[in-house]
């Protein structure tokens, strides 16, 4: 039978359902499902769920109560290892109490009336299931929303009340209510914190949302609300106190490590100190300070204290800095496996975070590989060997002209030369990579928005020996004329610049970048007459120069169900177009499909482009690139138990070359038949959440195979056969 596994397993999982109701005491019964409901369609009941104190037993995917069934298959001997083992991995049955049904429903009532719906009533409605199941569902009767009709100040202090008249400028104060607004207890307090946080910035170190009450008059019959907003003096008794205006006279520098040392400049720590001498006292400078020596990869941690001189409004700041170690070295070694042949390979790297005592980080690493290649004939060498050495100075601040002190000293950025070399040696070829770089990174955590910029990228690729053998079969051999492998094992060089944007709130997730690539360099040809090569390529140093510009964006949103249950919507896309001086990608610019991250029904670099089907598996990591990517996922997460997690996800995509090569037949975007082209897969998985770091399993399966021979491995979803359409991946880390 096509499917008995199916049967096989959810059999199992159907009988352990069935005895749940045996750790159900007489006269009780279990907690079957909850739901909130309510008779105003305005008022969302999926935001109140929360304010009930009783859910019923957690569903795996939110459909499979297995935690439960797991608990239920436990005999009532505890002495017995295994109904112990049982009963702790699995979850048991939720009693319904009707006591925590009656504090639900006060709770959730008082949550509507903090939203303003001051009549609002819950209603309690349950349902016997059987003999011992119950179904409970929470009414909700909001009513008629009050609203704010008017707003006045009562401010009982001059000096705040002639600041808060103030209307222009960056640092006016801008009130959150308003009239004509729902009138809701979370407004009132978020008015509360925004006009605290505005006096704490402006010198009013003592002040507290304490001294801010609300007073509020509706008229008989009337939804509308007349509030007045007190601010009550600093002392409310005979002879009343304005509050009183800090200034920030002093500030110094102290060393919290051993040898009493400050191991930063001077200039450092002023420039990480958000605030100025003989300044009013700001808590958002004061956080900023924060932030800023965090980031400071030389300290460990920074603590900040005001002293208040005795009948004062003065304020003697003390800045106590405690270091990290300068130096760390680490070695890690790792295993590898390229298509069955093992290999190890290891790297050394040397930091130092405070490299000219202005917390600059300097890394230094040193890496080498070795891999045992079988299967080769005709060629020399069997044993692929590469080392290299890379290295990175990160200035914690920006280096470059024309900008602004200001603007330096107020933004989160990072300023990174690079400089690198790797060598590869091969049976089939020998390879040296040489790259330099200057860039930019900043943050603005307000918006949950970083940037990069790269401002000068290099890389040069130098092919100082093809194997004959090599060049024969592929370079050059009439009967395989592979444009795209040709231009692969040629000299190069990469001139870009670029820049890319990240956004994450926890709920959206966007990443955007952009580069192009031998624009400067095509005009310098124009300007100096460049010459070119046998294939009409301008060179420089009697080197091609590649020319091209890419762009690609991810984008992914999280649905939350509730606190185990999450739905994951992706999608990727990436173009990139070779001109000018290139008409092939650099290998490394080309996208791929298949793998961990992209459609999980294929390994890596096994799907594409378009209906392709590789057929050499020597090239095909050359031949099943592209020029444009589409990704398309959906993952559906719960919590199982433990540190375990599950997915259940569907994947979409597929690349194409926006060229027509010869050696990838149907590999070329279309626009009228590219959708015939994407490939689906689907499939489960296992996540082990350590928290710092996620273990991932993906076991995938074709479902729609655009590179196909027959109908049934078209549509493999319909025919499957396992050893045909299976798939499993191993990653750190979650795929989107």
């Amino acid at each position: 039978m096509k499917f008995r596994w199916v049967y096989i397993l959810t059999t199992p999982l159907l009988l352990m359902g069935c005895n749940a109701s045996k750790f159900v005491p007489e006269g009780s019964y279990l907690l079957d499902k909850v739901r909130v409901e309510t008779a105003d369609k305005s008022l969302d009941a999926s935001t109140l769920q929360t304010y009930v104190r009783q859910q019923g037993n957690s569903r795996w995917f939110s459909l499979f109560r297995i935690p439960l069934g797991t608990y239920s298959l436990a005999g009532r001997d505890s002495t017995k290892w295994l109904n112990r083992m049982l009963k702790h991995v699995g979850e048991a049955p939720v009693v319904f109490d009707t006591l925590q049904a009656r504090r639900s429903m006060d709770d959730l009532t008082t949550a509507m009336r903090n939203m303003g719906y001051m009549h609002a009533r819950t209603e309690l409605l349950t349902r016997i299931r059987g003999r011992k199941k119950v179904e409970v569902v929470y009414r909700l009767y909001p009513g008629e929303p009050y609203r704010i009709a008017s707003l006045r100040y009562d401010i009982q202090d001059s000096a705040i009340a002639h600041l808060m008249e103030v209307r222009s400028g960056r640092d006016c104060f801008k009130p959150t209510l308003t009239s004509g607004s729902r009138f809701t207890v979370d407004a009132l307090n978020a008015e509360r914190r925004n006009l605290t946080s505005f006096l704490q910035n402006h010198g009013y170190y003592k002040f507290h949302k304490d001294f801010i009450r609300f007073s509020a008059d509706s008229a008989r019959d009337s939804r509308d609300i007349n509030l007045t907003l007190h601010l009550m003096p600093f002392r409310s008794d005979a002879s009343p106190e304005p509050h009183p205006r800090y200034v920030v006279d002093s500030i110094s520098y102290a060393s919290g490590d051993d040898d009493g040392r400050l191991h930063l400049r001077e200039q450092v720590l002023r420039n990480a100190t958000m605030f100025d001498e003989k300044s009013l006292y700001s808590s958002e400078a004061l956080q900023e300070t924060y932030n800023k020596f965090s980031r400071l990869q030389a300290v460990k941690y920074t603590n900040i204290r005001f002293n208040e001189r005795p009948d004062t409004t003065v304020l003697d700041c003390s800045i106590q800095i405690s270091t990290n170690k300068p130096n760390t070295l680490s070695f890690q070694p790792e295993g590898t496996n390229t298509a069955g042949d093992l290999g190890a390979a290891a790297s050394l790297t040397w930091e130092n975070r405070n490299f000219f005592h202005g917390s600059e980080l300097l890394t230094v690493r040193l890496r080498s590989a070795f891999e045992a290649i079988t299967g080769l004939e005709g060629y020399q060498n069997q044993n692929y060997v590469e080392y290299g050495i890379d290295g990175r100075l990160q200035f914690p601040r920006f280096l470059a002209p024309f900008l602004s002190p200001t603007f330096k000293r107020r933004s989160l950025a990072t300023s990174e030369l690079s400089l690198g070399y790797n060598s590869q040696n091969r049976p089939e070829f020998h390879r040296r990579v040489f790259s330099a770089g200057w860039r930019y990174r900043w943050a603005e955590p307000r918006h949950h928005i970083n940037y990069r910029v790269d401002l000068l990228d290099l890389n040069y690729v130098y092919m100082p020996w093809i194997s004959p053998t090599f060049k024969h079969d592929y370079l050059d051999s009439p009967n395989n004329r592979n444009a795209i492998l040709r231009y692969n094992y040629e000299d190069l060089f990469i001139m870009k610049v670029g820049a890319g944007l990240t956004y994450n709130d926890g709920q959206n997730a966007l990443r955007a970048n952009i580069e192009t690539a031998g624009n400067l360099l095509d005009g310098l040809s124009a300007a100096f007459r460049f010459k070119q090569n046998a294939s009409g390529q301008h060179t420089l140093f009697n080197i091609a120069y590649a020319q091209y510009a890419k762009f690609d964006a991810d984008y992914t949103r999280l649905l939350n169900f509730d606190s185990r249950n999450t739905l994951a919507m992706h999608v990727g896309l990436g173009i990139a177009w070779p001109y000018g001086n290139s008409t092939v990608l650099p290998f490394e610019k080309r996208y791929f499909s298949g793998g961990a991250n992209s459609v999980r029904g294929w390994s890596v670099r096994s799907l594409g482009p378009g209906s392709f089907r590789g057929s050499n598996g020597r090239i095909d990591f050359i031949n099943q690139t592209g020029d444009m990517k589409l990704d398309l996922n959906l993952e559906y997460r719960t919590y199982l138990f433990w540190k375990l997690n599950g997915a259940a996800f569907v994947d979409a995509g597929n690349i194409w070359t926006l060229r027509s090569y010869a050696e990838q037949p149907g590999g070329q975007f279309k626009l009228g038949s590219f959708y015939k082209q994407i490939a689906v897969a689907y499939g489960v998985g296992l996540r082990l959440n350590f928290d710092y770091f996620v273990l991932r399993f993906d076991m995938g399966m074709k479902a729609i195979n655009p590179a196909y021979r027959t109908q049934n491995e078209h549509y493999a979803l319909l025919h499957p056969a396992f050893g045909r359409d299976f798939t499993f991946h191993f990653a750190v880390g979650m795929p989107f």
